[in-house]
């Protein structure tokens, strides 16, 4: 007996999704991380009841002492006001690379606490794995009382263009306080309960050892949880839908995977670091092959945050981006056929020495997701990570994502064929090394899984 194939309805997985009904005019794209920064400042010197602040790191640097001091005055001023910073606990506990190893955030944060010693500013570290390479805290959203400012930047100089150089990203103000709500229950519900979670604003911390049976406890916790909330909103006017997941087979890993599937005519994809798990690359095939449009916007090799000047000392971290391009070239060169039929478009961003974090997925003009998922197989497997699903069928925020896009492809270039991208023989001679040696031995497969 034949077996009828049957069409799976990825359609159908997106409007059962619970939704939040969201207005148009509590909905804010900022365009700039200059703009970002002086907005986020704002928000936390008007903020009345609460302000969580949940990135991968906060750093002690001119940005990251703005953001504390307006935290602090924002206390002095309310002491009411419930303010939580939550980061990832073993970025907190060391330096950046090449720095003193004990000039840390974790003790910056225990000064601070000295330096105000009535006000209660807690930081907590959140170990999603027994070690950083194998899973961050990864979640993105500060909430400031009812309104969740999201983007994929964390907390510094670069992501805040205080200075020189910027990191650029999205950044987004969504006024809902169900979603507020939400998105603070989680941190509340599934962080501050489990002893994995640790202070950060102590003079002496537990050892990974010590607590080793907590975090697998953690990990294991929150590969199970997700945000609790009623949708109140059906699938013909504007809304928003907040997805969290850990694990391989989470929530929002499906939800990319069927939103990618329901394309009629275009989807867009931006990621800093191309190294697409398998199936998503199966998905844009699949889409090419229906004769979708497919575009995907990446930062160039030398905008990437792990790229080395040349005239730089060089570490393995440097070899990074010269893995993603040549990840690129081969998926580019795969693929030229599209290139050439102009089904498939991508799009290398570069603005000097500048660098590129940007991260989502636009569908037909009424689906956009915005996320800190770099759409790779760690973000896949190992890091928590979360997003904001937004359903527009009414284009009302239209104007808005047009823009974002817009400004977002106003620095880059269309590649036309993978000979376009440089090919690993012409690559400085430390990289070449590198990469010959890690693909003779096959780290790179495993390099690949885990950065």
């Amino acid at each position: 007996m034949r077996i009828p194939f049957i069409k799976y309805n990825h359609q159908k997985h997106l409007n059962e999704l619970a939704k939040l009904e969201q207005k148009a005019e509590q909905y804010q794209i900022v365009y700039d991380p200059k703009s970002y920064r002086v907005a986020l400042l704002e928000q936390i010197k008007k903020a009345q009841h609460r302000i969580y602040i949940v990135a991968l790191y906060l750093e002690q640097d001119e940005a990251g002492r703005e953001i504390l001091n307006a935290l602090y005055q924002a206390k002095t001023q309310q002491p009411n006001l419930d303010i939580k910073i939550f980061v990832d606990w073993h970025r907190a506990q060391r330096g950046r690379i090449g720095e003193d190893k004990t000039k840390t955030n974790a003790r910056y944060y225990y000064d601070l606490k000295q330096q105000h010693p009535s006000i209660d500013i807690p930081y907590y570290g959140v170990p999603v794995n027994r070690r950083e390479v194998l899973g961050v805290l990864h979640l993105k959203g500060f909430i400031i009382d009812d309104t969740v400012i999201y983007s994929g930047a964390s907390i510094n100089n670069v992501y805040l263009h205080k200075l020189d150089k910027y990191r650029y990203d999205r950044y987004h103000f969504i006024t809902n306080k169900v979603l507020a709500d939400t998105m603070v229950n989680y941190v509340n519900d599934n962080f501050l309960p489990l002893d994995g979670v640790q202070r950060l604003d102590v003079s002496e911390h537990k050892t990974r050892k010590q607590i080793k049976s907590e975090i697998k406890q953690l990990r294991q916790h929150l590969m199970d949880a997700n945000y609790q909330y009623t949708g109140n909103c059906d699938n013909h006017t504007l809304s928003i839908a907040p997805i969290v997941g850990l694990g391989r087979n989470n929530q929002l890993n499906k939800i990319i995977h069927h939103l990618i599937n329901t394309t009629e005519q275009k989807v867009t994809f931006c990621t800093p670091y191309f190294n697409l798990p398998n199936i998503l690359v199966r998905d844009i095939i699949r889409l090419l092959r229906k004769g979708k449009q497919v575009e995907i916007i990446i930062g160039d090799k030398v905008a990437n945050d792990f790229y080395i000047p040349e005239d730089k000392p060089f570490n393995i971290s440097g070899g990074l981006p010269y893995l993603y391009e040549i990840n690129l070239r081969n998926f580019v060169e795969r693929l030229q056929n599209y290139i050439d039929k102009q089904q498939l478009t991508i799009r290398l961003w570069k603005d000097e020495d500048q660098t590129y974090h940007l991260k989502g997925i636009w569908v037909d003009d009424e689906w956009m997701m915005i996320t800190g998922n770099n759409l790779n197989p760690r973000a896949w497997r190992l890091d928590l990570e979360n997003a904001i699903l937004v359903h527009d069928p009414k284009h009302e925020l239209q104007q808005q994502m047009k823009q974002e896009l817009t400004t977002i492809r106003e620095k880059t270039t269309i590649v036309t064929h993978f000979q376009q991208i440089q090919a690993s023989q012409f690559y400085p001679k430390q990289v070449h090394k590198l990469i010959k040696r890690l693909s003779r031995i096959r780290v790179d497969r495993i390099i690949k899984r885990l950065l």
